[in-house]
This record gives C-alpha cells, structure tokens and sequence, in this order.
C-alpha cells in the first residue's frame, strides 16, 4: 500500500568541525542521497524539489522559498531548476537555516510486476548554523515490512523489497559517514536501522492501520484544496459503488464515485500518483458539489460527470460506463495499492 503520510523515517546528522556547510555542498548531498536510492532502482532520475531558506533568529521569516522545482537527470547542471535555487542560497547573507527537500519517485516489486510511485521517498535536508547537517528519508510504502499496513502478511513483496532498502541505507551511512537513528514507532510501522521491525510475532500497533488513517489523511488532503461547503453529498457508505476512473496522458490519478444505495458519492485518489491526484481530486469534488447543488442523486450526478466538457488539468472520464465494486473500501485498497 502506498500511503499519504510516512510508513517509516531515518536520520542522519553529520557536524562540520572545520568548513562550513555551505548550500551548494548541501544540495550536492542531497543529490548524492538521491543517487543512493537510484543505484538500488527506488528512485527514478525525476522529481520535484525545494530549498527554502529561513532566518536563523525567527524561523517564520522566509527569505527564499523555491518550490515545485523539476530535478532530471543532472539536477545541479546549468539551466535546471535547483542549481538557480542553490545560487541564490548561497547569496544570502546572515544566519539562516536551509532546507532542502526533494520526492523521489521510484519504483517498488510484486512477483513479476514492478510498479511505480510518484512519491516513493523523500529526502528531507536541514542545515544549521553552517555546521549541523541533518539528513531525513522517508518512505511511503509498506513494501519493505513483512505485514502490510492492512495486517496481512506479504513474504514475496518483503522479499523483493526489503533488502534493497536495507542496502540503500547502509550506502547512505557510508556516504555520510553515519550510522542512522530510525524514526520512532508509528500508526504503520516500527523503523530500525536497517529496514523496519518484523512484526509477525507481536502485531502491528493498529489493526488494519492503512484502513483506519488513510482514508482521513486522504480527506485532510483534498479538503486543504477546495473552500469548506456543506453542499456535498455523504463520503462514506455501506453499499455498492460504481466508479469511473480519472485519466490524464494515459496515468490514472484516481477514481470518481458513487453508492447504488444511498445518498453518498466522492472522489478516491490513486496515492501512487502523487499530488497530481489530490490537485485533480479538487477539481472533481468541486463538480460533484454543483451536481448536488442541482439536486441529482448520485448515480445521476456521476453520469452528469460523464457528460461534460474535459478539463484537461484534472483529467477525464474515457470510461463509456462505470464499473461497480462491491464496497468503498474494495474501491480505497485499489486506489491505494497500485
């Protein structure tokens, strides 16, 4: 399962004795955390990045903020997004903290299948006073736990997965000469210095955690995009539901709903997709709430949906007919496993 808030975490904190951390060699770092990543096939050479900048004496003064910016193949070569970002950093007089954060799309397996997540981990970079350096990786798949974060147990996947991980971490520590403090216990997962703690033998902390969190995690997200209103159908239901599938360039980003049995109908994103699918996701409750606005039950106002205009920025319904699945939940675990 792919999920909207980390499964597990890892940092390292290197200190300069002598010269000082200066951005340059920060996002030089960065890219080289990245690289690690990349050697084992858990990151692809694309993403997106930001450095912000802020004062050292009052963190809410920002005084450089780049964000949303493309990371290829070479991401600190002339006329790419971050080595710009980078210069001006290094222009800044004064104490500041610079940060450096960048998703990593990637790819993870399944017997005979691999499948790929726009935000597989992050690399989260700190620097402080020039001379603390403190590198984060996060990770938002269950694909290297022996449990998945629905509890059920997955010894092909761990097997595939897990010891690329494990390796990833060791060369990171090499790298920054460090050894790794694993994050602490979550809702999901239980970290360690070389993967995460099998938890076979004494459960996971919640029972079927990725059912329990995510569909609120999900919701906080896509709530954050649009202006609160009371015009909306329900969001959940016991019944049927019949779906379309949300389609930009051939990419599904999620999947648009609604119950055969009661007055609900929503949107479910496809994780795996990233914040493409939360942004698309916006735009397509923002229909839902004018079909409910003009009263249509919710099989009709999804057929309504079918009818009108593309709008290419939040995809499109290429589906003649929606298919059903047997509950919401059925609907969730698809959107959130591939």
């Amino acid at each position: 399962m792919i999920t909207s808030t980390p499964v597990g975490d890892w940092t390292w904190e290197v200190t300069a004795h002598d010269d000082e951390i200066l951005p340059t060699r920060a996002a030089q770092t960065a890219v080289a955390v990245w690289n690690e990543l990349a050697k084992r096939n858990l990151a692809v050479p694309e993403g997106k990045g930001r450095v912000l900048a802020r004062s050292g004496e009052k963190l809410r003064d920002v005084r450089l903020d780049a964000s949303g910016l493309h990371l290829g193949a070479d991401p600190l070569a002339a006329g790419s997004d971050l080595a710009p970002a980078v210069a001006q950093a290094e222009a800044l007089d004064g104490d500041f903290v610079l940060t450096i954060q960048i998703d990593c799309p990637g790819w993870w397996l399944e017997p005979g299948f691999e499948y790929r997540a726009e935000h597989l981990f992050g690399i989260h970079l700190e620097v402080w006073d020039g001379k603390l350096l403190v590198v984060t990786l996060e990770t938002y798949s269950d694909a290297w736990l022996t449990m998945d974060t629905r509890d059920r147990e997955q010894p092909e996947v761990y097997a595939a997965n897990a010891p690329r991980l494990a390796d990833a971490l060791e060369g990171i520590s090499a790298l920054l000469g460090s050894t790794p403090a694993p994050g602490d216990e979550n809702r999901y997962a239980a970290p360690t210095a070389t993967g995460f703690k099998d938890l076979r033998s004494e459960g996971p902390a919640y029972v079927d955690s990725w059912g329990t969190f995510e569909g609120l995690d999900r919701a906080s997200l896509l709530s954050a995009r649009i202006p609160s209103s009371e015009d909306e159908y329900e969001s959940i239901t016991e019944h049927p539901v019949r779906y379309f599938a949300i389609q930009r360039e051939g990419r599904t980003l999620g999947f648009v709903w609604a119950s055969v049995g009661d007055a609900a109908a929503g949107y479910v994103p496809r994780t795996a997709a990233g914040d493409e699918a939360f942004d698309a996701g916006a735009g397509w409750l923002l229909r839902l709430r004018k079909a409910h606005g003009r009263g249509l039950s919710p099989l009709n106002a999804l057929a309504w949906l079918a009818q009108q205009s593309p709008q290419p920025e939040i995809g499109s319904i290429v589906e003649d007919r929606p298919t059903e699945a047997p509950s919401l939940d059925f609907l969730e675990e698809l959107s959130g496993r591939y």
